[in-house]
């Protein structure tokens, strides 16, 4: 591994493990997040649609149904992926507070975070909307790695990330007590399961966290507790930099150590025990040893702990790898450079409507979950030949790339509303298309994924939509999700 663990522990126990030492940051990180909408409130209903009515597919909290607070990904009007925290209904009674906190975290934008985009207070639902991150969380990096394990040049930038994200957070809570006089904004349960990682593969530390968890106004920490919490039940500035200790020794160890273990560890100067084997050969000894250093003094057990600015200062200079772009330490491939992509994908990136055509034909109602038992059990009145007829129809002009004579025919049938069949709608999207009517393709792809949540079909054809419309960033997004469900289809079947 390139360290010896005698020269480790010399270096921590002979008095070169002082405060960690002032230094200008090179490399200061800007605020200011330009492209994000104003934090905003939603309504029940407009959240409702965006979860496709909150489908147990569409959620991503770590523990499913059974979390406390389930956390679901969705998408908004404007095709924006968001992730949507919705409460227990026992939580937040009151509304003003709910609120309060809510705008408060609005407000913290900052490149190093998943930002809050808005809110929603209706009754007893409380539910709080963040942009969505699709790469997964640093958890499932470090500790359920199924390909490689994390590299140390990735571990370190993890840490100084999330040290420049607490650290603006720091800087923006006291700018705010000087305005208001309410308190500092603190983060209130940092571990490896709030930390993800964006399309670049930066990781970003959740925003979620940043509000507390209880009615009673008091916050309540899921991670490895600082001495003063579990004395005074609070989280302080000082828990919150015990927290990123333990942060650090998860980076370095690859598996969660208690503080305490840790500690007595490296007094053993058994430091083998503390350092994961997969980083062999992967870092110098001074580098490992500023590492355990700047770890054991956030351990502290008395509330000395250095403040976020200078651990930013400290964790620069082990930045050895800083011009290799993240997706290439974490081996992940960036939407629409490397991603692996099916006919119809490659189709869709390429706004082929032909072949988008010839699929589509091709496949059929195969996927209308359903749809072919729910129609030949209709009663057979004479208004319901004529919507079957009228879908037959479209089948037909469809066929035969007649797509304004197919819109006519599947908007009759739509319009009758007995049946509901994805399929059509898909169809009619794919015509809207053919016939120069994006907006509406866009419109009809996504009530087609209203219908069926998980079918394919729909998100690829957002994406040749939003492609057509220009909105490229937001085509990219819907074809990775697209091949990725793609993908889970094939490997199901």
């Amino acid at each position: 591994m390139g360290c010896e663990c005698s020269k480790f522990a010399l270096y921590y126990w002979t008095g070169q493990s002082g405060p960690i030492y002032e230094a200008q940051n090179p490399d200061e990180e800007k605020d200011e997040v330009s492209d994000l909408p104003a934090f905003r409130e939603f309504t029940f209903e407009q959240l409702r649609i965006a979860t496709s009515a909150f489908a147990v597919e569409n959620i991503v909290s770590e523990h499913g149904e059974k979390a406390p607070n389930v956390v679901y990904k969705g998408k908004l009007e404007n095709q924006r992926p968001v992730a949507i925290k919705r409460f227990n209904r026992s939580a937040w009674p009151d509304t003003r507070q709910f609120l309060e906190e809510a705008r408060a975290v609005g407000q913290l934008r900052n490149n190093r975070f998943v930002n809050l985009l808005g809110c929603c207070c209706e009754g007893d639902e409380r539910l709080l909307v963040a942009d969505f991150i699709p790469n997964e969380t640093l958890a499932k990096h470090l500790f359920h790695w199924d390909t490689q394990p994390m590299k140390w040049a990735m571990r370190l930038r993890v840490a100084l990330y999330i040290a420049q994200a607490l650290e603006f957070c720091t800087r923006a809570g006291r700018a705010l007590y000087h305005v208001t006089g309410k308190g500092l904004a603190l983060y209130h349960d940092l571990n490896a399961y709030r930390i993800f990682f964006d399309e670049d593969g930066d990781p970003r530390l959740s925003c979620f966290a940043l509000m507390k968890n209880s009615r009673d106004g008091k916050s309540y920490s899921t991670n490895l507790a600082s001495p003063e919490y579990l004395r005074m039940g609070i989280i302080t500035q000082e828990s919150v930099i015990f927290s990123f200790g333990t942060l650090l020794l998860d980076l370095l160890s690859g598996k969660h150590i208690p503080p305490s273990h840790a500690l007595d560890l490296i007094k053993d100067r058994n430091l083998e025990m503390l350092t994961d084997s997969c980083l062999e050969g992967q870092f110098s000894t001074d580098d490992g040893t500023e590492l355990v250093r700047i770890a054991s003094i956030c351990l502290q057990y008395e509330p000395e702990r250095p403040d976020f600015k200078s651990l930013v200062a400290a964790l620069y200079p082990l930045q050895k790898e800083a011009e290799v772009p993240s997706h290439v330490l974490m081996g992940i491939s960036r939407d629409g450079e490397t991603m692996s992509l099916s006919p119809l994908g490659e189709a869709c990136l390429k706004t082929d409507l032909t072949a988008i055509h010839e699929i589509l034909d091709t496949l059929g109602y195969k996927d209308d979950d359903g749809a072919a038992t729910e129609l030949s059990f209709q009663m057979w009145t004479d208004q319901m030949l004529e919507t079957l007829n009228s879908k037959k129809k479209g089948d037909a002009a469809f066929k035969n790339k007649d797509f304004r004579a197919a819109i006519e025919c599947y908007t009759k049938f739509i319009e009758v509303g007995t049946m509901v069949s994805p399929t059509v709608y898909a169809h009619r999207s794919l015509s809207y298309l053919m016939s120069d009517m994006p907006q509406e393709a866009l419109n009809d792809a996504v009530q087609a994924q209203v219908i069926s949540p998980v079918w394919h079909i729909t998100s690829y054809l957002q994406a040749a939509s939003l492609f057509t419309l220009g909105r490229e960033n937001e085509a990219l997004v819907a074809l990775r999700e697209a091949a990725i469900l793609e993908e889970e289809k094939n490997a199901a079947s």
